[in-house]
């Protein structure tokens, strides 16, 4: 991992390795974010955590020729330095085709970024909370948009983690073709590079932090948005479900009226190879700390149920394409993010903290998740 320094040095890196019309043609999104970071450089911390190939066809007036780019997978860092201090996470992009999480995050990043100038209750709390963000895992499988990366390689089901009850054919993951989706990659093979930074990452950044939580921003499953927890690879109750429940329930009591479909992951479909099965299961090491991740699983088919003609677009089963609908899917998920912040920043007040209390919050997870 590479840390960056002085925006100027930082341009002309890149300049070396990505060019302006590549990224304004193929990747906005990494433009954004580039720009974000050249614009609040003394706010950010900025790490490179790896580079991957992209080969992309230059077609000239003459000829075609084509150009290998080597492109950045960026981490932000934002909040506290002190080690103690409670870590949200949020991270996009892993499946290439679904530009929208990244685009939440990118657009949510650059609110906190102006918030910061003025928002005294911002900073107070980033006083005491560390935010980090992955906005675009996958830049090699977005700019080809496809779901998995330049390799074939489907990011969410590549780790060596095996579903211990029977994973969904086919979507579960496999390893027949990187030519059908949800390729899990070679076995006994190392995680593919975007993979293996995800996870060098999360346990560089956020094993050490007493309470860390994660929002991976996704699409393209379902009428309605859904936040997933662990496990997708079993059906058996979480270890950290009194944790999850106590989350669950100051958000539901603080927000009655979200839309919001709350569940395990096996709820929907089990699978093989879930990044956030693997880390979480190596967080239950660490003692006396709390890892939480969660997914946001924005649900595209109502996109396509309002606007049929997104049919006819491989884009359009995950995106919502016409500009008002992704204005309101912005607005809609910020209530979400802004409450993962203060609960994170909060996390004393409500966390189980007595035998009772985790009682209370293990047995209302059994009966609504487990029973």
């Amino acid at each position: 991992m590479t840390e960056l320094g002085q925006p100027a040095k930082l341009s002309s890196e890149l300049m070396r390795r990505v060019s302006p019309d590549f990224t304004a043609r193929c990747l906005p999104e990494m433009a954004q974010l580039e720009q974000l970071i050249h614009t609040h450089a003394k706010q950010l911390t900025v790490r490179t955590l790896a580079f991957v190939e992209h080969q992309a066809l230059q077609l000239t007036e003459s000829q075609s020729e084509t150009q290998l780019y080597k492109l950045p997978i960026y981490s932000l860092r934002l909040g506290s330095d002190d080690p103690a201090a409670p870590t949200l996470a949020f991270v996009g992009g892993v499946h290439g085709v679904e530009r929208i999480g990244t685009r939440l995050l990118l657009t949510f990043l650059s609110s906190l970024l102006q918030r910061l100038q003025w928002d005294r209750g911002l900073s107070h709390e980033l006083q005491h909370l560390r935010l980090v963000f992955c906005p675009l895992l996958n830049p090699a499988g977005m700019a080809l948009g496809q779901r998995s990366n330049a390799n074939g390689v489907d990011l969410m089901r590549n780790s060596p983690q095996n579903a211990t009850d029977k994973a969904t054919w086919m979507v579960g993951g496999h390893r027949l073709s990187n030519r059908l989706p949800w390729y899990r990659g070679v076995k006994d093979s190392p995680m593919e590079t975007e993979a293996q930074a995800l996870c060098d990452w999360v346990r560089d950044e956020l094993f050490d932090s007493p309470l860390s939580i994660v929002l991976d921003c996704h699409s393209g499953f379902g009428l309605r948005d859904r936040i997933w927890f662990p496990m997708a690879g079993s059906r058996a109750p979480l270890h950290h479900r009194a944790e999850i429940a106590a989350l669950i329930h100051l958000f539901e009591t603080t927000n009655p009226h979200h839309n919001y479909i709350i569940e395990p992951q096996h709820h929907s479909y089990l699978t093989h190879g879930d990044l956030w099965d693997y880390l979480y299961h190596q967080s239950l090491s660490l003692e006396g700390k709390v890892f939480l991740p969660l997914t946001l699983e924005m649900g595209s088919w109502s996109w396509v149920k309002k606007n049929p003609r997104q049919l006819i677009s491989f884009m359009g089963l995950f995106n919502p394409l016409v500009p008002h609908r992704e204005k309101r899917t912005m607005r809609r998920h910020l209530l979400l993010l802004e409450f993962l912040i203060r609960s994170s920043c909060a996390y004393e007040a409500w966390l189980p903290g007595t035998p009772m209390s985790r009682l209370r919050y293990e047995l209302e997870a059994k009966q609504r998740w487990y029973g």
